[in-house]
């Protein structure tokens, strides 16, 4: 049947003319791995042949259901975005998977060839047997093919996607795919990317490297202050707003409940500013008493700060006592946001991964108030800021035994003061 499929570039054509059975595309971001995914489906349906495409999540699967769905359109028998499939005139099919929560994705199909997008996100641990109980075996009568395309997401042995890359038992063949194989991406542009971004960040996102994080110290002194001091309180900027982390209950474990407080200013001077802070230990029900000096003193703050915009509100981790503490706020009238899930799904190390760049940039500094500042919490006198934030360690295995509430809160306000998901 006759169909526009998309034009391969060379690094795209490179992958195919090299392909084995199995394949593993190691990507760099914006190398064009997804239109690679699109184009190889479109075919194989075109074709009268059967083609299964995973992602970790529903939403991975829009972009190429919409996109395969458009170059189909004119050989398509019937199709559902509801049920994921695409059938063709000739018997030609595309079924769309989501894994994450899916142990029996694929299972009771039969493929010709399979293709998984952004495996390195699917759940650890989880992703390996998926693929040897449900997926491989879809391949069989068909003596099908396989397609593994990710962008990498650092070292772990239960990673599905850096297993079949560096487990030779596996069978795959390898493409390496950095970012400026791509002929679309500038230069300069990438060359500029390389100074804003933070070192191992950019081995991992553009060249698609494998790097280890564990014990990474993403948060220095050093890129968060100025010759070692805070910086003065901005007198002027765009508004204030204030990220909290509160706890299910007092007395569980190491949490607490944390805020900080954030200025913005998007045209001079520092683009996102600490300006303060605190952590205490209450009860989960005080904490529509204790909500109330929050705003009180983000006024403070807008003031001091003269805020052109004034406060925004609270931003609030919206799980457990978190979402009691929100849906208060909005029977009462007061202005506060649940923190996007996109933002609270990819956990602390993503979340510490997504702002470095920001930190690396210096694009965040705590002002002298928030620097100077000490408290005491659970019996210790001390900035309980700068240990928690200065002291996180991506892969920390021990961290669930540390405090880490107000880390939570610095990192939560960088990716949403700074246009992060459903930021400003």
């Amino acid at each position: 049947m006759n169909i526009d499929l998309p034009a391969l570039h060379f690094g795209q054509k490179k992958i195919i003319e090299t392909r084995g059975r199995f394949n593993a595309v190691r990507c760099g971001r914006r190398f064009g791995k997804t239109k690679l995914l699109i184009s190889i489906a479109a075919n194989v349906a075109a074709n009268g042949l059967k083609a299964g495409v995973f992602a970790p999540e529903h939403k991975q699967i829009v972009e190429p259901f919409d996109e395969a769905l458009s170059i189909l359109r004119p050989v398509i028998r019937r199709s559902s975005k509801g049920a994921g499939e695409i059938r063709t005139q000739n018997g030609g099919v595309i079924d769309f998977w989501h894994l994450n929560d899916n142990l029996l994705a694929g299972r009771g199909r039969e493929y010709d060839v399979v293709l998984i997008d952004e495996a390195a996100y699917a759940k650890h641990g989880q992703m390996i047997g998926t693929w040897e109980r449900a997926i491989k075996p879809t391949l069989l009568t068909r003596r099908g093919k396989a397609w593994i395309f990710s962008t990498p997401n650092g070292i772990n042995d239960e990673d599905f996607f850096w297993a079949i890359c560096n487990d030779a038992s596996y069978g795959f063949t390898q493409h390496h795919a950095p970012t400026s194989a791509s002929p679309y991406i500038p230069a300069d542009e990438l060359a500029l990317e390389k100074t804003r971004t933070h070192p191992l960040v950019y081995r991992q996102e553009y060249e698609a490297e494998f790097v280890d994080f564990s014990g990474e110290a993403f948060f220095s002194l050093e890129k968060l202050t100025e010759n070692g001091a805070g910086v003065p309180c901005p007198r002027g900027c765009d508004y204030v707003f204030a990220v909290v982390d509160s706890a299910l209950k007092d007395g569980s474990g190491n949490d607490g409940t944390a805020v900080v407080y954030f200025a913005i200013s998007k045209y001079v001077g520092i683009p996102l500013t600490i300006l303060d802070w605190d952590i205490v230990q209450i009860n989960s029900d005080l904490l529509p008493v204790w909500l109330p000096g929050v705003f009180k003193r983000l006024e403070e703050l807008a003031g001091e700060t003269k805020a052109r915009m004034g406060s925004v509100g609270v931003f609030i981790e919206d799980k457990a006592s978190g979402i009691t503490l929100n849906q208060y706020s909005k029977r009462v009238g007061w202005p506060t946001h649940p923190i996007a899930g996109a933002i609270t799904s990819i956990g602390k190390d993503g979340r510490a991964i997504s702002c470095s760049g920001a930190v690396w940039r210096g694009e965040v500094k705590l002002s002298a108030l928030a620097f100077g500042k000490t408290s005491v919490y659970k019996g210790q006198t001390r900035n309980h800021l700068l240990a928690q934030v200065i002291g996180y360690r991506v892969g920390d295995k021990d961290a669930a035994r540390r405090a880490d509430d107000l880390a939570d809160c610095f990192m939560y306000g960088i990716i949403i003061g700074l246009g992060g998901p459903d930021g400003f």
